[in-house]
């Protein structure tokens, strides 16, 4: 997978958390979950959870789809997206250029 510099650094910074590693790795292993679940497995609140989820989809590395259940409870399901990160200093050396003025100077 080819990634703009600003790409890169988003999909690395929502990386850069245990939380949203635990995430990951928890959504990985039990496959699509809701929220409320997902916060039980993990033991983090909810609101917590929501602010890590935004930031690794807005990454690209979990998609959500916000379902009705037969009882009509809205239930968010979040699953991983498929992704790989190739991190060599020639994907880096690749990426580089496309960055944009505002990551640029972002120590973020």
């Amino acid at each position: 997978m080819t990634c703009s510099g600003d790409q890169l650094l988003e999909m690395l910074s929502a990386l850069a958390n245990p939380h949203r590693l635990r995430i990951l790795a928890t959504l990985s292993s039990m496959g699509r979950t809701y929220v409320s679940q997902l916060a039980r497995e993990i033991g983090i609140s909810r609101p917590l959870l929501h602010l890590h989820l935004r930031k690794l989809e807005e990454a690209g590395l979990v998609t959500s789809r916000l379902e009705i259940s037969p009882d009509g409870k809205a239930l968010n399901f979040f699953e991983v997206a498929p992704f790989a990160i190739e991190l060599t200093p020639a994907a880096i050396a690749e990426a580089a250029p496309s960055l944009t003025a505002t990551s640029r100077h972002s120590d973020s």
